[in-house]
């Protein structure tokens, strides 16, 4: 039984983190709805992440992002997931200190790149699979010092998401008691 706290769990890490697929099952197991963010951008923009940033820009992009993470952390509780880089952008971090537990889903480099290779639909991670590694390590060295204000830090390895949902859990458990 979930007690309620009236707070979004946001779900924050870099791309192939595992935040849209521990999310969904997240939400489900704590019987709360659950939002992808860079789902809501699409649905804002009306066009692919890939198609935003194309047209827009990175700068335009992110102004876009804030938008919508803005909206969606004044929102009603939830399990959401954030876009990639979202969470760089302070006033992202700041509304999510007041409005949501934030959980950092951390993974090295060999978790993101075995779950990043290949996929064609992120945006940030374009072209060939030959410096993938090393944009990864790039990002990793960038983003991590902001993922690291979050409320807490779950490992994501090489599992079945199931299990790396429970640790969620029990993460949450042990500093917020969300579950009965």
């Amino acid at each position: 039984m979930i007690k309620k706290n009236n707070k979004i769990i946001l779900l924050v890490g870099l791309m192939g983190s595992g935040k849209t697929s521990v999310g969904r099952r997240l939400a489900k197991k704590l019987n709360l709805p659950f939002v992808d963010g860079d789902q809501e951008i699409e649905k804002a923009a009306g066009l692919s992440l890939i198609d935003v940033l194309k047209c827009f820009g990175e700068e335009e992009y992110r102004a876009g992002e804030a938008r919508v993470m803005k909206r969606l952390l004044q929102g009603e509780p939830c399990v959401l997931a954030s876009g990639g880089g979202s969470f760089v952008a302070e006033q992202t971090r700041k509304l999510a200190k007041e409005h949501a537990i934030t959980v950092w889903l951390k993974a090295d480099v060999n978790v993101l790149y075995n779950r990043t290779a290949g996929r064609k639909h992120r945006p940030f991670l374009e072209g060939d699979d030959s410096h993938l590694r090393n944009k990864l390590e790039e990002y990793i060295k960038e983003e991590y010092p902001f993922y690291s204000e979050a409320d807490i830090v779950v490992e994501t390895k090489e599992e079945a998401v199931e299990n790396t949902v429970l640790r969620v859990i029990e993460a949450l458990n042990k500093v917020y008691s969300v579950v009965d």
